[in-house]
């Protein structure tokens, strides 16, 4: 274990991430899955983000957030598939240094922070597009976009160096073992040999903010597009419209799910098996599906994709 002494006391300055361990036996097998998806979501985003970037008909609001949105998961999942790739291959788990540690935990939650903002613009575009139609042109301008997407960015970054900064002051004296695949906050604060009482109501209250705010402002703006819909079911546009605010609401939900129950829900030991598992969901599963949820199943966005071909 690389440690440097200080005094009576030794400080950590490397941990040791044990990813899915228990896996090892088996290791090309999730290897090669998960490089497959990594390489499919990779791709996926690029694609999407040459579309929009290219074809002039997709120079719109919708598209410009979904543009941000194909960016941000290409960074997100880039940020913690590479390491969990090594600990398929590395039986006693895979080294990271306490530097990296953190910057890998400020970059992943600045990203997750910066996805729920992005959700919730997104939502409060489509309620315009459809509850607000005849000013929607005025209400959601170019300038309008530019700040909403900037406000999304910089408040997932500003948002948690506060916490960064109180982990930098917690003492490792050992062990070194991050029992998870990339340095998540609870399994690497249980390994502090300080009273972390205090960062971790601190932490809960900036999670339960940045979540659930965001999430109850998307349920109410896709609420007001599903009773403006059923008040007009007559309209083909709009039935069509409903069905892709559903796939958009389930996408939502899945991601938002996953984070409550990982960050708000208290778990032991005995469930960080489970807990890795919903981790994928949000790092692995969501910036995989949401080309083809938010994009892919679009037919202007399969019509530029064939035009470009």
């Amino acid at each position: 274990m690389a440690n440097v002494d200080r005094g009576n006391q030794s400080d950590v300055t490397e941990f040791i991430l044990r990813g899915f361990r228990i896996l090892h036996p088996f290791q090309m097998g999730p290897f090669v899955l998960v490089l497959l998806t990594y390489i499919t979501t990779v791709a996926g985003n690029t694609l999407i983000i040459v579309t929009v970037l290219v074809d002039r008909g997709l120079h719109t609001p919708m598209y410009f957030f979904l543009g941000n949105l194909s960016f941000l998961d290409i960074w997100y999942t880039s940020n913690i598939v590479p390491k969990m790739l090594q600990s398929f291959l590395a039986e006693k788990g895979v080294a990271i240094s306490f530097n990296g540690c953190v910057a890998q935990l400020y970059i992943f939650g600045s990203l997750a922070t910066t996805e729920i903002l992005l959700l919730t613009v997104m939502a409060y575009d489509r309620y315009l597009a459809i509850c607000k139609l005849l000013h929607y042109t005025t209400l959601m301008n170019v300038r309008v976009c530019i700040d909403l997407a900037s406000c999304s960015w910089l408040g997932g970054f500003l948002l948690n160096p506060v916490i960064i900064a109180w982990i930098y002051r917690l003492r490792f004296c050992g062990p070194n073992e991050i029992n998870h695949f990339f340095c998540d906050f609870m399994p690497l604060v249980k390994l502090s040999c300080s009273d972390t009482h205090l960062i971790i109501l601190a932490a809960f209250l900036v999670s339960a903010t940045a979540t659930l705010i965001p999430f109850l402002l998307t349920l109410i703006s896709y609420a007001f597009i599903i009773v403006a819909i059923v008040k007009n079911p007559s309209s083909i546009g709009r039935r069509k419209v409903f069905s892709t605010c559903i796939s958009h609401l389930i996408m939502v939900s899945t991601f938002y799910g996953a984070l409550a129950i990982i960050y708000l829900v208290p778990m032991d030991s005995a469930a960080i098996n489970l807990n890795k598992m919903f981790s994928l969901l949000y790092s692995l599963v969501t910036p995989l599906l949401n080309p083809l949820i938010y994009s892919l199943r679009n037919k202007d966005v399969n019509d530029a994709l064939r035009t470009m071909a």
